[in-house]
């Protein structure tokens, strides 16, 4: 056991590591998109043109293949947040802000594609775009704390002071997750469905492509994830460059 976890440090001390994460992802980037894309359009494809229509929904039912694993994944994506943002508070990992700093524009993505998809769905079904409900609010709330954790880092310009505050920030929104999860449990008064998928409710011809998509779409986001960590790890090494040459260049001149 102290084996196995000695292994796992070993591995994320080395992938916390900027330039061989660098390396890492560009060689696993390709086959992450491959992959994404055969999997979205093989669920697309059997949802669409394999799966029966819902006997009490109809053909509106197709857009949970898009919704629920939006609603998942926008979930996943704060949890890969607050992971990073401890990382960051507690072991300083060089890498931990630019994963906390990547995935919280990315499940702002994913989270909204969740409200909107949930809108359309819920309009035929429900007879209205939204309802002030426990879920669909907690998960609006969802969306605005990344929308907060995205602009307060853009309004702090010391780039360090901004990942601590907003790890801060982001570790104690965590307590939203349990009250998305148990919204519809707690709420007596809710238009939203109960989650069939853990109950066994959803049939074996609905259940196989929704699978396909929840994973694509965790292999998406895994993908997306590790471009923009990317980009941020070359933004900030220009930015450091640039100070290094602006530093260089004031000795110069103090010098002469």
């Amino acid at each position: 056991m102290k084996t196995l976890i000695e292994r796992i440090n070993n591995t994320i001390n080395h992938l916390a590591n900027p330039s061989k994460f660098l390396k890492f992802s560009q060689i696993v980037l390709p086959w992450l998109g491959a992959l994404s894309l055969i999997g979205i359009c093989t669920g697309l494809y059997w949802a669409f043109f394999k799966t029966p229509p819902e006997e009490e929904m109809g053909a509106t039912a197709i857009i949970m293949f898009v919704h629920v694993p939006a609603a998942l994944i926008s979930q996943m994506g704060y949890v890969l947040v607050a992971i990073s943002s401890f990382g960051l508070l507690v072991w300083r990992h060089p890498i931990a802000d630019v994963s906390a700093k990547s995935a919280a524009i990315i499940g702002a993505v994913f989270t909204f594609l969740c409200l909107v998809t949930g809108s359309i769905w819920g309009r035929p079904d429900w007879g209205t775009y939204w309802q002030w409900d426990l879920r669909m609010t907690s998960v609006l709330v969802l969306f605005l704390l990344y929308i907060g954790l995205i602009t307060l880092r853009g309004a702090i310009d010391d780039e360090g002071q901004a990942g601590k505050i907003t790890a801060i920030l982001a570790l104690t929104g965590v307590i939203l997750l349990p009250i998305i999860k148990w919204s519809v449990e707690w709420s007596q008064f809710t238009l939203h469905q109960p989650a069939g998928i853990m109950r066994g409710q959803v049939s074996t011809e609905f259940l196989i492509p929704l699978f396909i998509m929840i994973i694509s779409y965790a292999i998406l986001f895994t993908y997306l994830h590790m471009k923009a960590m990317r980009a941020e790890i070359f933004r900030r090494r220009t930015i450091a460059q640039q100070q290094r040459q602006a530093h260089q260049a004031t000795q110069i001149q103090e010098t002469n």
